[in-house]
This record gives C-alpha cells, structure tokens and sequence, in this order.
C-alpha cells in the first residue's frame, strides 16, 4: 500500500481526523462526487477521495498502491491544478494553509494568513492536533507555500485534465505560471 493509500484508509477510519480536515481545510471525504467526469492527458486514472464545500473535488492521481500518487485538485468552475506530490504532502499543505485555493487567485499570503488568525484564533491549535493525529511533520507556512507553488508549476501538460464529455477544452490552471 502506498503512503497516500494508507493515509487515505486512516483518514476514512478515524471521524475525528475526517472531521480535523473539514474545518478549515474544506477537505471533505463525504464529498466525493466530482462535478463532472475527467481524464488526464497521459490517460492516468483519477480518483475522486475528497471534496470542498463550493464543488470542488481532490483526486488521487494513478492505480491504488502504486508508488506515489500525486494529488489534483478541480474546481467546480473549470480550473485545476496538481496540488501536491501525494496524499502526505496535500495534508500537510491543507493543515498549513488551508486558504491555498485563494493563494491561485492571487491573493497575498500574507493577508491570507492574518485573516485566517483573525477570524479563527484557534487556528495553531487545530492544525498542531492534525498534524499530530497523523504523525505529520510540521512545515513553516511559506515552505508550504514554496512546495504548493512548485508543484502547481507541474500542472501542464501532464496533469491538466479535460472534461470526458468535453475532450477538446482542458482545464484551465488554477495556478498561472509565475504566480
């Protein structure tokens, strides 16, 4: 079983953790219905593990077991992107920033992360619990947002999926380059 895959098997068996993640990640795996059916380019299997409260869902990308499956994520509006190396590392990225959805629409870290201070005040806290039901090595907030960045960088070709029912529009990036 790969590290995403047991991850995954964690999560779905501990309520506690699943809710840790709902609030404030709006990593939610009761949400897993996608709102449309994709494919990636290279034809790489995508399955849906969680989804957000505005519709957007979080695929593992590539069969169960095999390796490392990298994470993307696809709005409800048409954009995407590869949010992380694998389950691990999304988790680690929600835990940290979990505005990181806001940081491809060009919003500043920096007021992101007061605002997030400001209007949830437990917000350390609740992450620290996360990261320590999980066993997951804490990062700094702009080396997480470093890794995101990298990552999302990734998206194109390889990662930016299409519609089966539209195969001739790809998903837009919900990270530009140089963002």
């Amino acid at each position: 079983m790969s590290a995403s895959d047991d991850l995954l098997h964690r999560i779905e068996n501990d309520p506690a953790v699943a809710e840790l993640l709902v609030w404030p990640g709006d990593f939610d795996i009761e949400r897993r219905d996608p709102v449309e059916d994709l494919r990636l380019p290279t034809g790489m299997p995508l399955y849906p593990i969680a989804g957000c409260g505005a519709g957007g869902t979080y695929f593992l990308c590539g069969e169960p077991g095999a390796g490392r499956r990298p994470v993307l994520y696809a709005d409800s509006e048409g954009q995407a992107t590869l949010m992380a190396e694998d389950l691990v590392e999304a988790v680690r990225l929600i835990a940290h920033c979990p505005y990181w959805r806001d940081l491809g629409a060009g919003f500043p870290e920096h007021e992101l992360e007061e605002q997030m201070r400001e209007d949830h005040p437990d917000f350390d806290e609740h992450r620290d619990q996360l990261l320590k039901a999980l066993a997951l090595e804490p990062l700094s907030t702009e080396e997480a947002v470093t890794r995101l960045r990298a990552t999302a960088a990734r998206t194109s070709p390889d990662f930016a999926p299409k519609s089966t029912a539209n195969d001739r529009m790809p998903y837009g990036l919900l990270f530009e380059r140089g963002q």
